[in-house]
């Protein structure tokens, strides 16, 4: 059968041997997928699952909510795991300017990183939480996700490690969070808020298509400090 229409698509395989497989298949040809009995063939991997062609029953693309995977052109957004906590803390919560402008760190210690991804993985049993992790080579670059819900309007937000800030994975990753949300999911508005004096971020929100419709003065206080409040929306374009 023809796996390569699958690639980089949301599927459901079924083999010979009765195991039912779900995710995002990567394909590749026979030359790079090479056969432990009899001769190489194609072959699709589904997370960390290598599945040859002679031994898929059934192949189909399926539709997904909630944290689906999704993937952009440098970067994979993927579910949390249990062993992202240390990395979390070691990134972020030891790193002041992650909090500078929100005052919300829910790494700041080893105990909080780990009960914070506990509650992410738990949350996944709901199809309208939405928490990803930025992988790219299976190194954590950030996080990005979608909070309170209302049937109409959902929330995002989002953090990059301090040593790929300025590079565009923000942008990238928001841009890809944004179509999911809106063509996929259904939401018809996604709202974001920074502070004024968070260049970077006002950056990365413009350029991701959503637009400025409220600026609150000294509507943010992060702490002993007041900053103006930018409000953000983005819209399935009609």
């Amino acid at each position: 059968m023809d796996l390569y229409k699958y690639h980089e698509k949301h599927v459901r395989v079924v083999t010979r041997f009765g195991d039912t497989i779900t995710g995002v298949a990567d394909y590749f040809p026979s030359e790079y997928c090479l056969h432990e009995y009899g001769e190489d063939e194609d072959c699709v991997i589904i997370g960390d699952i290598l599945v040859y062609n002679s031994s898929i029953v059934s192949i189909e693309e399926i539709e997904v909510h909630g944290t689906a995977e999704l993937r952009t052109e440098r970067l994979k957004l993927r579910r949390y795991r249990p062993e992202d906590a240390i990395d979390l803390y070691r990134a972020f919560g030891t790193d002041s300017s992650t909090y500078e402008y929100t005052g919300w760190n829910p790494y700041a210690t080893e105990e909080m990183a780990l009960e914070t991804v506990r509650r992410f993985i738990t949350g996944y049993e709901d199809e309208h939480f939405y928490a990803w992790v930025l992988d790219s080579d299976d190194v954590l670059f950030g996080t990005i996700g979608a909070y309170d819900y209302s049937g109409d309007r959902i929330e995002v937000g989002y953090s990059i490690i301090r040593p790929v800030r300025g590079r565009g994975y923000a942008t990238e990753a928001l841009k890809a969070v944004l179509i999911y949300l809106t063509e996929n999911e259904g939401i018809p508005c996604v709202t974001a808020w920074c502070a004024a004096s968070n260049i970077g971020s006002v950056r990365t929100l413009e350029k991701a298509g959503m637009k400025r419709v409220r600026t609150e003065k000294s509507g943010l206080a992060v702490g002993d400090r007041v900053f103006d409040k930018l409000t953000y929306e983005y819209r399935r374009p009609l």
